[in-house]
């Protein structure tokens, strides 16, 4: 039993520690005061409140909801609904406020799940490691690539394929960038993301692409303007052929486009 939580006189406060995935890292604390913890800053959020914590030994992935008013700068409903939020990993412990360099004790962590705003504030669904065990131990057959372009499955090095550009025109889904893409629909099914402007940080996915136009696959959640920086890499159908003819990466190919599917019985009916 750790020392501090043995004392007659409670001196316990619960902590949020947040790493968002474009690399901001944010602490929140139940105390009525700010906490410094190993150099971060907690600052002091009493509206944040957790549910009730159960762990248990089983194999059943635990879940964990955290909800919060929108009182705090650094989180705000424009955020939240932007997708900021998701897939950040969330650390939740008690400390000794009183001694904050006191070992804490680790209540959950994960990363954010669903993120459900109303009533001015937000609670979001924390999903622990023991989720991973919901994922598929073995793979479906496809006749599309299974392997994500760059991943350590496919092994196309994107260094050469990522490209800074610069919007000339915006409407929509719709961008222009300055510079033609490398070849057709060359920058299809690939990605982008925001250098500055109020997206910054954040990510898009690319529909098609036709000399220098592009088109998302969804509008960005803030307004866009003429000279917005972006950095955007080539993308990649997952078929045979583009693997084959754009990637010289056959030998990487996730995928099986030859093996028949369960249309084959019913090409001769009735034998």
């Amino acid at each position: 039993m750790i020392d501090w939580l043995q004392s007659d006189l409670t001196s316990l406060a619960l902590c949020w520690r947040l790493d968002r995935r474009d690399g901001v890292t944010l602490g929140f604390t139940s105390h009525d005061r700010d906490l410094v913890i190993g150099g971060i800053v907690y600052r002091a959020a009493p509206g944040m409140l957790p549910s009730a914590v159960r762990t248990t030994d089983g194999l059943d992935a635990d879940t964990l909801d955290v909800s919060g008013a929108l009182t705090a700068d650094a989180i705000t409903e424009a955020d939240l609904a932007a997708g900021r939020w998701d897939g950040a990993r969330l650390r939740l412990f008690a400390v000794d406020w009183s001694d904050p360099s006191a070992a804490p004790v680790v209540l959950a962590r994960g990363e954010i799940g669903d993120v459900q705003i109303a009533d001015g504030g937000f609670s979001a669904e924390l999903s622990g490691p023991a989720a991973l065990l919901d994922v598929p131990a073995v793979e479906a057959t496809s006749p599309e690539c299974r392997a994500d372009l760059g991943d350590t499955r496919c092994r196309v090095d994107l260094a050469p394929r990522t490209q800074l550009r610069t919007v000339t025109a915006a409407s929509g889904t719709s961008l222009t960038l300055d510079a033609a893409e490398p070849s057709v629909n060359g920058w299809g099914y690939g990605r982008l993301r925001w250098l500055d402007g109020p997206n910054t940080g954040l990510t898009a996915i690319v529909a098609a692409s036709s000399g220098a136009s592009v088109e998302l696959r969804e509008p960005p959640p803030f307004a866009v303007t003429i000279g917005t920086r972006l950095e955007i890499v080539e993308g990649c159908d997952r078929s045979a052929q583009t693997c084959r003819n754009r990637f010289a990466n056959i030998a990487n190919f996730r995928a099986e486009p030859f093996l028949p599917g369960n249309d084959l019985l019913t090409r001769y009916p009735g034998q």
